[in-house]
């Protein structure tokens, strides 16, 4: 099951965000086999300002999981996480782009 993570950053906690920065993108790189897309929402000026990503688990109880271990999390960076279930439908893969029959 795929799996939208929406997390917004509190107020004023951009110094948070860039303490736990690196701790955060090892902790998702432990999980490349799961992510499909993950980067920051960015202000107007382009300050981070949040988190998304999409993620494939079995569970939900596997994507809370993932987020409740999550650096920026332990470190009260957000001031709401919104774990939706989501179903991907367009782009669809082109015809001709198939791999090769083995």
């Amino acid at each position: 099951m795929l799996f939208v993570i929406d997390c917004v950053d509190k107020p004023e906690h951009l110094a948070i965000r860039l303490a736990h920065r690196e701790a955060h993108l090892t902790y998702v790189r432990g999980f490349l086999d799961h992510l499909i897309a993950a980067g920051p929402f960015l202000s107007a000026e382009g300050t981070m300002t949040g988190s998304m990503l999409i993620m494939e688990f079995d569970t939900l109880s596997e994507a809370e999981a993932f987020c409740a271990a999550d650096p920026y999390r332990l470190a009260h960076l957000f001031a709401s996480t919104t774990i939706r279930r989501w179903a991907k439908v367009l782009p669809k893969e082109h015809p001709g782009n198939e791999p090769p029959p083995l």
